[in-house]
Order: C-alpha cells, then structure tokens, then sequence
C-alpha cells in the first residue's frame, strides 16, 4: 500500500498550494472575460500542451506545426509518428475538456483514454487500451542509440495490475474522504499519484502523455477551473531536466518503508504555481488590451493569438482595411509592445510580444 504518512509539509508547500488555490477562487471573476477571449486562450494553451507533451517524449513538431496540423484534424491520415502522436494527444484533450465530469476516475476509464491517445499510432495498435505485457524500464541511450544502461526499472507486468488497482483505489478513497485533520489537499493526492502511476508505467507506451492528460482531468475534477487556459505542459518542457530528476529522487523510494515524496511533490507544485502566473500575466493582458486598443487591432492581436504568427495579407482578408491603414496599426502595437515583427520586406511577419 501506498505510504504517504512520510509526506513533510513544509512551509513552501503552504505557500506554493496556498497560491494555487487563492488563484482558483480568483478565477470566478477573472473568468469572466468575454467568452471568444477565453475561447482563444484556451485554444492557444491547448495547442502549447499539445506541442511540449509531444516533444517531452521525443517528437519535433513545433507548436506551429501543430496548429496547422490540428486544422487538418479531420483528414485522419497522419504520415508519420510525431503526427500521429500529436492526432491522438489532442483528440483525448478535446474530450476532457468538454466530458470530464462524465469520466469517473477508474482503471477502465483510463485504459480508454489510453486507447484515445494511441489511436492513430500504427505501431501502438496492438497494445493501446491495455496494461504491458513486456518490460518496459527506463533505459539510457548514447547518441547512436545503442542502449547503455537502465535508469529506472518499472513495475513487472505481472505486478502492473495490482498495483494499478491500489493506486486508483487510493486516490479515490483520499478524494472522497470527509473533511478531517488527516485528509490530503486535492493537490497532493494528485501529485502522488502521477509519480506512483509514471513508478508503474502502467502500459507499453504512452505513458508520459498519458500522465500529464489524467493530471490535466483530475485538476479540473478537483474545481482548478483555470487549467485549461494555460499550459502546464510547457511549464514541464521548460524544465525538463528539472522533471526527469524529482520523478528518479522519490520514484526510487516509493516501495521502500519510508517514501521521499518531497522531490516531486516540491516540482509538481512550484510547476502549477508557474502555470498559475501565466495565466494572470495574460489575464491583464486582456484587459489591458480590451481597454486600450481600438478594434481594428483587437482583430489583429487575436489573430495572431489563434495562430502564432499575422501577416499584412492576414490582416487585409481579416479586415478588409487598406494597407496604409494596417500599417499604422501595426507600427502602435509594435511600439506598444503587443507585437513583435520579425523578418523584413515581403517576408515580415508578427508573433505576440
């Protein structure tokens, strides 16, 4: 069974969750941005979830490359891995986020959404759905790919199931306990169990994916609203290195008598709390921008929100203003530092600031 009477509550762990939720009541009205506002805010952390989930497993997708592939969506033929990667991690995010009140959190709902994930992987099909049947521990790689060592071992395939029903039981019996002195904080139980479930690595593949999509499903069950608005999983991709290490220091203790759970519990929270800044960092932006620029540049600035990137040929077929006009408008919010232009001449384009 899972120890978690060794888990020190120390004061930056107060901090860091006392943040977080002070964010989560906040949310109720700074949520109340106007509804195509947030409909692009979510549009474009979706699409950096997307991306930097992807490239934490080894795809090299940009976030572009991913939005136009997330436009041709509904082709459903994907040429290679990291396209059919990315297909199925953006059709499981659609679905929690429009039905995650309608997924309980159990081992057969979540070998569905792994069935989801892997959907469009060709080399995957055998296995997606269900637990692993062959080892799968983690292995180090020198740089023409020849194995050099194992970092980490996972749980047997015969011990999988077990230990994945423990887990899940877990978490659902500390989610559901009434509220008493020794009840976890929601945000605790939730960062246990993605270091248990990655100690696991449940299934043959996916795994890493899979972790940060449950995370994503038990924040919002949990009431963090906001998750959706801003990525956690660019927050993880910055800090990479930082990730790989506090999941080795506690997963190597998890099975022993005394579990060091503060390593990952300290990323885990520092990382929501970072997602968290960002998302009121572009909060005030809005209203800034609401409150301050005139609508023909309101347009503009949204575009290049939904898209990454506006041109002055995106922003005639957007409009219908003349040129000279669009110049003007794109000379103040350069200079106000909404956009930034890159390249020149024919090939000018602008990206947020």
């Amino acid at each position: 069974m899972l120890r978690s009477d060794t888990l020190q509550i120390t004061p930056e762990i107060l901090s860091l969750i006392a943040r977080i939720d002070e964010f989560k009541g906040a949310w109720r009205a700074l949520g109340t941005l106007a509804p195509e506002r947030l409909l692009a805010l979510r549009r474009v952390a979706t699409i950096e979830s997307i991306g930097s989930s992807t490239r934490i497993e080894g795809s090299k997708l940009t976030d572009r490359e991913v939005q136009r592939l997330l436009s041709n969506l509904a082709i459903k033929s994907f040429d290679t891995r990291d396209e059919q990667e990315v297909a199925g991690y953006a059709e499981l995010m659609d679905m929690v986020f429009s039905s995650w009140q309608d997924i309980p959190f159990n081992e057969n709902h979540i070998k569905q959404l792994h069935q989801v994930l892997l959907t469009h992987s060709d080399k995957d099909e055998r296995h997606r759905g269900q637990y692993k049947t062959h080892s799968n521990s983690v292995a180090a790689f020198d740089e023409n790919g020849a194995q050099i060592g194992i970092v980490f071992e996972t749980a047997t395939p015969f011990d999988t199931p077990q230990l994945m029903a423990q887990l899940v039981s877990w978490v659902n019996g500390e989610l559901q306990k009434s509220p008493v002195p020794e009840k976890l904080h929601p945000l605790l139980i939730i960062s246990i169990f993605v270091v248990v479930f990655l100690e696991i690595h449940p299934f043959q593949d996916g795994n890493g994916r899979l972790s940060r999509v449950l995370t994503t499903l038990l924040l919002i069950q949990a009431g963090y609203a906001y998750v959706p608005y801003s990525s956690l999983e660019s927050v993880i991709e910055l800090n990479k290195e930082a990730y790989y290490l506090a999941l080795r220091q506690t997963q190597g203790t998890i099975r022993t008598d005394a579990p060091n759970w503060q390593p990952w519990l300290v990323f885990f929270l520092r990382s929501l709390a970072e997602q968290v800044r960002r998302l009121e960092k572009k909060v005030e932006r809005e209203k800034i921008v609401l409150a301050t620029l005139p609508e023909l540049s309101l347009q503009i600035v949204e575009f290049a929100r939904e898209h990454g990137r506006v041109t002055m040929m995106d922003a005639i077929q957007l409009t219908g203003a003349s040129r000279n006009t669009l110049k003007l408008h794109f000379r103040d919010l350069a200079e106000r530092n909404h956009l930034e232009q890159h390249g020149s001449g024919r090939g000018v384009w602008y990206g947020l600031k």
